[in-house]
């Protein structure tokens, strides 16, 4: 089996993760030309290209297994210090290039995951965690650029475990002068149409299949902004700019103060959340999960059977 050097690993893997060559010099403390010269050699040593240079430049499907690779010798390495200061405390921490990442989507963000993984954060552990729409998490996942994700796919992938996390309702609300003067009978077949809705991004269905449950439609069309914040996305509507489909545990203080108005209130979306990760032996992938089904546990909803 071919050995491969740790730095050159890093070094593709840096060059991916940080979008390019200048910063991925930047973030090793390498000249440029060093992060040229170790691609080239371990392109060389494998016999094929390993980066398709667009911009951002992305991975071929080799470049991917070299990476996933190295994301494998971080954990290893993030599992001997886990170990290493249970035995002796102080003695040593995890480097920043030895990121540990994880792939969430923006709504368990912004509700729940973040608090979870604040212990790990303030031991040491150097987290990175990736943002996308929660049906495209496992993405990152497939690619070996992560190694677990919060996702909506119930199957598992290869190589990997699944836990499942709960369930996230989301309702849709917008605010009480909008609501006012725009629906003031909430959401109707009707009227559905002339709201604009406020999407994550264009991955974001969240609100056509909120919105076809709601009126009891197969298929619908609706006038879309998007803002790419979760946060931003209840920011927007308080402004006036429309409506938005979101979590419920996102809003409740607003729903009760009156800031916001649930615009269908007998309907709300509920979403299976689920967290995948490498199917390895690992302290650092064990806490991980601890942690975020603990806490997941402690807010989410119980799936019906």
């Amino acid at each position: 089996m071919r050995t491969f050097d740790t730095d050159a690993l890093e070094c593709l893997a840096a060059i991916v993760e940080e979008g390019g060559f200048e910063r991925a010099a930047v973030r090793l403390s390498v000249t440029q030309s060093a992060v040229s010269q170790r691609l080239r050699a371990l392109e060389a040593q494998v016999g094929t290209v390993l980066l398709v240079r667009s911009r951002p430049v992305k991975p071929t499907s080799a470049g991917r297994l070299l990476i996933k690779h190295a994301m494998q010798m971080r954990l290893l390495r993030a599992d001997l210090e886990t170990d290493l200061q249970d035995l002796t405390p102080g003695a040593g921490a995890l480097r920043e290039e030895d990121r540990i990442s994880i792939a969430i989507n923006a709504d368990s963000i912004s509700t729940w995951a973040l608090p979870a993984l604040g212990a790990l954060v303030r031991e040491g552990l150097p987290l990175e965690i990736i943002t996308d729409d929660q049906d495209f998490t496992h993405e990152w996942l497939r690619e070996g650029q992560v190694l677990g994700c919060v996702t909506t796919l119930k199957q598992a992938l290869r190589g990997c475990k699944v836990l499942p996390l709960g369930v996230m309702h989301y309702v849709a609300v917008a605010s009480a002068t909008y609501a006012s003067t725009n629906c003031p009978n909430g959401l109707t077949p009707h009227n559905f149409r002339r709201i604009p809705f406020i999407a994550f991004n264009r991955k974001d269905d969240l609100q056509t299949e909120f919105v076809g449950r709601a009126c009891g439609l197969r298929r619908v069309s609706l006038s879309q902004r998007f803002v790419p914040s979760s946060e931003g996305q209840v920011r927007a509507v308080l402004a006036g700019w429309g409506a938005s489909v979101v979590p419920e545990l996102q809003v409740q203080g607003l729903l009760a103060s009156g800031e916001l108005v649930n615009l269908a209130p007998n309907t709300t979306l509920p979403v299976n959340l689920y967290w995948h990760c490498w199917n390895l032996d690992s302290v650092v992938i064990d806490r991980l999960t601890a942690a975020l089904s603990g806490a997941a546990g402690a807010v989410l909803k119980t799936p019906r059977s």
